[in-house]
């Protein structure tokens, strides 16, 4: 399989897209405004203490305050019950981000820290050692452990990344002694001021596209940018000098992403809707708690039987749904329904092949496979905004309902509004002018209905159509003339 990173870089923002056999497998997108946050670690001040969800709100200096769980505060007691109080109203504690803000929701945070480099993960809380499962064999993963416990200081913890496999012990070495240098410097600083205060910030996207992407499967990484390319030429000279002569700098005058046909990808994030070749498709609706995906046949009728017409799509349907789920960045709880199925190799073959092709995806997923009606429940894990959200905004219409009243709807209200007005102002006030959307007017002008209106309430109705006014919108004023 061909995977290739293509990387747009302007002052504004940075795009990335990781491309498997020429077409978008992931996408991420980082804007200077907004920044990046999740893996920053700050020194905070517990300000809120929730007994009763064994949780706090800390001060980290951001415009809202962030979320711990008593689960995630390393090397502290539960409060109550005579075990000490790790929760207490004005404790500076250090803390990382692990989740970035998302609605109404502040960031959340965590005690166990984490530092990732090119070839491991430095947790300097804890005392572990453990190996991707992503890496290849058995053996593979048994050599890179043993070279880990040489390489790591003692009473920390070390996990070695993918990226790692037939690395040496040189390698791990040399970026286990850069992250102990980070974490020796941070610490540092963190007796040395007062919270809150940012100790250290993740990299920005175009150094974690060299530390979490560029693995030595990846054919190779173009960027548009010629100070994005003389940066990441310096860091492949230095930690993985073997990957430089994948790198290439795009001269096109032409837009990168649309030079690669991906502008009209983005768009089609925000659909509800993605056809299958087939002539089935699926659809994505998102709610706050979950996202759920609606396998349908669509205009595909099969040759055959019922039942292999039904297997057919739902297994197309399985790639798809991998692909939407790791391209949009969906997270949290997933619910899938596809068609019906009465075959429990069917039912089997499908939940299969779904795993299959989830694997694929660097985020951690978890099916947990078929309720009693048929649907498939999944977790991902969840750090941050979805690609949806970051490339949209709520609706000024209808306020992220995703639908808006109908003509005949405001019109009623309309109506409404003017009966209550003819009850509470003289005749003597004049002619009622109304001003709404152009098919608002065409509902509130049937044959004979300003005329009604206008002997119900003793006065004239005009209605006046303005274009630019909102479907949902209207003014109702005295016209004194």
């Amino acid at each position: 399989m061909a995977k290739t990173i293509i990387v747009n870089a302007v002052p504004e923002e940075t795009r990335m897209a990781f491309l498997e056999d020429g077409e978008p497998a992931e996408v991420a997108i980082e804007r200077t405004t907004s920044g990046h946050i999740v893996g920053s670690i700050y020194k905070g001040k517990i300000q809120n203490v929730l007994p009763g969800m064994q949780a706090v709100f800390v001060d980290i200096g951001r415009e809202r305050n962030a979320f711990l769980y008593v689960g995630d505060l390393g090397g502290g007691k539960r409060r109550g019950k005579g075990k000490g109080e790790a929760f207490t109203a004005g404790r500076e504690l250090i803390v990382q981000v692990a989740k970035e803000a998302i609605g109404s929701k502040g960031p959340r945070l965590t005690t166990h820290l984490t530092l990732p480099g090119r070839y491991v993960v430095l947790m300097p809380t804890v005392d572990f050692i453990g190996v991707s499962r992503r890496i290849g064999t058995a053996e593979e993963r048994r050599r890179l452990k043993e070279l880990a416990a040489k390489v790591r200081p003692k009473g920390m913890g070390l996990v070695v990344r993918t990226v790692a496999e037939g690395r040496g012990e040189d390698d791990l070495r040399k970026d286990c002694e850069y992250l102990i240098n980070l974490w020796q410097s941070l610490t540092a600083r963190s007796k040395m001021v007062k919270a809150p205060t940012l100790l250290y910030r993740d990299v920005d996207l175009l150094i974690r596209i060299v530390r979490d992407y560029l693995s030595a499967d990846v054919d190779k990484i173009v960027i548009d940018n010629r100070e994005a390319h003389a940066r990441v030429v310096e860091l492949l000279q230095a930690v993985s000098p073997e990957m430089l002569p994948r790198l290439e700098l795009y001269a096109g005058n032409e837009d990168i992403f649309a030079r690669y046909r991906l502008e009209g990808e983005l768009d089609k994030l925000s659909m509800r809707r993605v056809d299958l070749k087939s002539g089935g498709y699926i659809v994505i609706d998102r709610t706050e708690a979950l996202t759920v995906i609606d396998v349908n046949s669509g205009k595909f009728v099969g040759k055959t039987k019922l039942a292999d017409t039904v297997f057919a799509v739902n297994m197309e349907a399985t790639a798809e749904i991998a692909r939407q789920i790791r391209l949009r960045d969906i997270g949290g709880i997933i619910v899938v329904d596809f068609i019906d199925m009465e075959r429990e190799q069917h039912k089997q073959a499908v939940l299969a092949a779904l795993n299959e092709h989830l694997r694929k995806d660097r985020t951690r997923t978890n099916v947990l496979g078929l309720t009693g009606l048929g649907l498939v429940e999944m977790t991902r894990k969840k750090v941050r905004q979805d690609i949806a959200t970051v490339l949209n905004g709520r609706c000024p219409y209808c306020d992220g309902r995703g639908f808006v009243r109908s003509p005949e709807t405001v019109a009623a209200a309309v109506r409404r509004q003017i009966r209550k007005l003819g009850k509470t102002q003289p005749v003597a006030q004049g002619r009622v002018v109304v001003q709404v959307h152009p098919r608002v007017s065409e509902a509130l002008q049937q044959p004979g209905e300003l005329e009604r209106l206008a002997k119900e309430i003793a006065r004239p109705v005009a209605v006046e159509a303005v274009g630019d006014m909102g479907l949902e919108a209207y003014t109702v004023l005295t016209d004194k003339n």
